[in-house]
């Protein structure tokens, strides 16, 4: 078989573009059962249930979290967590949601790294929560 030179450059980029995408899959893939491993993922009422015994933890930025979070939340937003992760008490139960799961597995796997064993994430995160709120006047 013989190639002109548009079509071996077109090989070669569908070539990478499927290596791509198949990286990205199996990415998705490990941190899901890194999280597995670390956390265990509640829905809403377990969420609720259990979260009296521990602390909760906002991970979404203060914009988000002053527009409406869980009750007694406090926002520790992913992209400081890895500085302010010590604000967080080791030897009580973490439950921790964002906007959806992404930032919440991200952070059990990054908690759990730092020695936290009891890790929760809210299945659905906030976005459909219907619990009890509250909103920064």
């Amino acid at each position: 078989m013989v190639f002109g030179a548009s079509s071996k450059a077109s090989f070669i980029i569908n070539t990478i573009l499927i290596i791509l995408i198949v990286a990205y899959f199996v990415y998705q893939g490990y941190v899901v059962w890194k999280r597995r491993r670390v956390s265990k993922i509640l829905d809403e009422e377990e969420f609720q249930e259990g979260m009296h015994k521990g602390q909760v933890i906002d991970l979404r930025e203060k914009k988000d979290f002053d527009a409406g979070h869980i009750l007694g939340a406090r926002n520790i937003p992913y992209s400081t967590l890895k500085t302010r992760f010590q604000e967080v008490r080791a030897d009580l139960p973490v439950y921790i949601y964002d906007q959806g799961r992404s930032l919440s597995s991200r952070a059990a796997i990054f908690l759990a790294k730092k020695g936290y064993k009891k890790l929760f994430i809210l299945r659905y995160g906030f976005q459909r929560w219907n619990g009890k709120t509250k909103k920064k006047n």
